[in-house]
């Protein structure tokens, strides 16, 4: 059942990390976190008190290109380049109470995307190992704190 989840785990992350100067205040950010895991993520079901901390303390807007920082707690995918999206908020959290991890787990995601669904994670497991085919998405979430394994195509 484990290895079931982790593919439908994997199966949902794609999206490029951007850096970036946020031009909001942290207090807002912080507030839109909140607001975030209340009116999308509890009211939905999500109830798994450690999800709900990670989701609360990972920083959406981190993640995501600079143009879309104002969407960053909005309950929807945004774009992060490459056709690629970073999931929906819901979907991230949901995914993760799906995993039932209780902290001493290596969790292996396929996709890193952006690498908010590894960062968030990180936060409910003890390692996490990540790959992504996109060069330019491996490239920007290079910075995270977890280990990101790039893969190379065959090119023929």
């Amino acid at each position: 059942m484990k290895i079931l989840r982790l593919i439908i785990l994997s199966i949902a992350i794609s999206t490029p990390s951007c850096q970036f100067q946020a031009k909001e205040m942290p207090e807002t950010f912080e507030f839109k976190r909140k607001e975030m895991v209340e009116n999308q993520i509890e009211s939905r079901g999500v109830n798994d008190k450690r999800v709900l901390d990670a989701m609360r303390k990972v920083e959406r807007h981190k993640f995501v290109p600079e143009n879309e920082i104002p969407f960053a707690y909005e309950d929807h995918p945004l774009p992060i380049g490459d056709g690629q999206t970073i999931s929906q908020p819901y979907i991230v959290a949901f995914m993760s109470e799906q995993l039932g991890l209780n902290g001493n787990e290596r969790v292996l995601e396929i996709g890193t995307g952006s690498g908010y669904q590894a960062a968030v994670l990180a936060e409910l497991c003890k390692e996490v190992y990540t790959i992504e085919v996109i060069p330019n998405l491996g490239m920007n979430a290079e910075i995270l704190p977890v280990a990101f394994v790039p893969m190379e195509r065959n090119k023929k």
